[in-house]
């Protein structure tokens, strides 16, 4: 059994096919390339799928509550209506529209808006079910509780390592990357991956309310 872990990587993609313990880094040029690639029965990746109409997903809240001091890497997501625009002053100005109270994306999530619309674009209605939304910090948080420093500074970079040494080989994959492929998109998409594999094998996790919104997207976040 083979499984995609998928991470957004400056307007493309990086995938990690993970089968057994053997992990390749992939460079994917869009959604298109991500959806096609082939022999894999579950896709896991780091971009909202559910967007909420005009509150918060719970699934975020729950996130961030799991994650405790490291929440703050779960960016609240836009609601659908942004997706309307690539300006940032009017997705503010249509977010605050439609949200009681009013909120407005920060620049750092609407930075993702063009990847979210090209995914939601990309799936269909309904979404296919082999598609899942992950975050990277639940995933690792799962695999090891002892990776709690931020990604990108060294002692997060170990961590991080050393947990996904534990169920793949990881640094085979990373010596074989395409080139230009950030060491931590890399890792996050491995550790997406990780849990697409545990997903695929029932024995996966999920936080939401079982709320079902435009386009039947589940608002949830799996692990």
């Amino acid at each position: 059994m083979a499984v995609l872990g998928v991470d957004g990587w400056r307007g493309a993609w990086v995938g990690a096919r993970l089968e057994g313990r053997s992990v390749t880094l992939l460079a994917l040029p869009d959604v298109a390339t991500v959806l096609a690639v082939p022999d894999v029965d579950l896709v896991a990746i780091d971009m909202p799928i559910g967007l909420p109409e005009a509150g918060v997903r719970a699934c975020d809240v729950a996130a961030r509550r799991l994650l405790g001091p490291a929440g703050s890497a779960v960016f609240p997501t836009p609601v659908r209506a942004v997706l309307a625009t690539d300006d940032y002053a009017e997705a503010r100005a249509i977010s605050r529209r439609v949200t009681d109270p009013p909120r407005a994306p920060s620049a750092q999530a609407f930075r993702l808006v063009k990847a979210i619309r090209a995914l939601d674009e990309a799936l269909g209605d309904p979404p296919s079910e082999r598609v899942v939304e992950v975050h990277p910090e639940l995933s690792f948080r799962a695999l090891d509780a002892g990776v709690r420093d931020r990604k990108g500074t060294a002692r997060g970079t170990v961590q991080r390592l050393g947990a996904l040494g534990a169920v793949m080989a990881v640094e085979d994959a990373l010596a074989a990357a395409p080139p230009g492929v950030p060491l931590v998109d890399a890792l996050d998409a491995c550790a997406a991956a990780w849990s697409a594999q545990r997903l695929a094998r029932g024995r996966g996790e999920c936080v939401g309310d079982g709320t079902v919104v435009a386009r039947r997207r589940p608002l949830r976040i799996c692990w």
